[in-house]
């Protein structure tokens, strides 16, 4: 990618607050799963409402189920509406998610994480670069997500639950951290099992005798940079809402959202994990994560 591509300086300055004010995102598209998106494994598993409007993913005992983009995307502004698995879902784990297709693979995930009836979902985020991971964060959510259906996006390198920002990844490559800005990703959804470490560190187990455990999608909106598998650039630099001067930077109203959710949610954060990280990750400082 050339040095002078406008999407290097949107990643490496979106939330800085700034002279600069931020502008609100647009509007997710709803659309039909089907134009986005085709199933991945398990297709009985996968069940289609209001032509295909809405879906629900099924777990059981036998097999989870997943979906994925049928394109990939350098840059670009993905959502779902989700609502997720009700009732006891310990042990289940439900991603959104996007991934390179690589052995050095970048990859930026929502992950919901089950638990006990009564007990909060713990939404985890976590980014790759090169291959390297280990940056998770967890937070509580403020309302009940099996409830209703709710918007997560990913702005590139921005979380954001129904618009309000729950985490962002700098550009630090100057520190030494690779960026996720050159390898198209796919976009991937999956309900499977996961009670060997999701809830509790693996102490809850799935109580199979409460499936299927059922996850609902709708909204399948994707507005982003096609591109091949190989691609390094996006051909329409400059021309897309998301690669505009105004979505650089967070606004002051953005920033005070993000700051209450570090503040009243988030629960884990590797940055100040000193068992795992005895020296903070260079990105943290940045990324205002301490």
């Amino acid at each position: 990618m050339a040095a002078a591509y406008p999407w290097t300086l949107f990643l490496g300055m979106l939330v800085m607050v700034s002279g600069t004010m931020g502008a609100a995102l647009r509007k997710p598209v709803d659309v039909a799963f089907g134009r986005n998106y085709v199933p991945t494994w398990a297709f009985d598993h996968i069940k289609y409402f209001n032509g295909g409007n809405e879906i629900q993913l099924h777990l059981d005992k036998y097999t989870g189920t997943g979906f994925q983009s049928k394109g990939s995307y350098l840059f670009g502004h993905f959502s779902m509406q989700m609502k997720l698995v009700p009732g006891d879902s310990a042990g289940t784990v439900t991603a959104f998610y996007l991934s390179s297709q690589n052995s050095e693979h970048d990859e930026i995930d929502f992950e919901f994480l089950g638990n006990r009836t009564g007990q909060p979902y713990i939404l985890q985020t976590n980014v790759f670069t090169g291959g390297k991971g280990d940056r998770e964060q967890r937070i509580y959510l403020w309302f009940d997500p099996t409830k209703e259906f709710h918007y997560y996006s990913v702005l590139w390198n921005m979380f954001l639950v129904d618009d309000v920002p729950i985490r962002v990844f700098k550009n630090c490559k100057d520190l030494g951290v690779k960026f996720p800005f050159n390898q198209p990703m796919k976009i991937y959804s999956s309900l499977w099992n996961a009670d060997d470490w999701a809830t509790r560190g693996g102490l809850e187990k799935t109580d199979w005798s409460k499936a299927p455990f059922i996850a609902s999608y709708r909204s399948f909106h994707i507005d982003g940079c096609e591109a091949s598998v190989g691609a390094k650039f996006c051909a329409t630099q400059g021309a897309r809402w998301w690669d505009q001067k105004e979505f650089q930077d967070l606004d002051a109203f953005q920033y005070r959202r993000l700051s209450w959710v570090r503040q009243k949610y988030t629960i884990y954060n590797y940055c100040t994990d000193r068992s795992r990280y005895p020296s903070m990750p260079p990105e943290c400082k940045r990324d205002r994560d301490i």
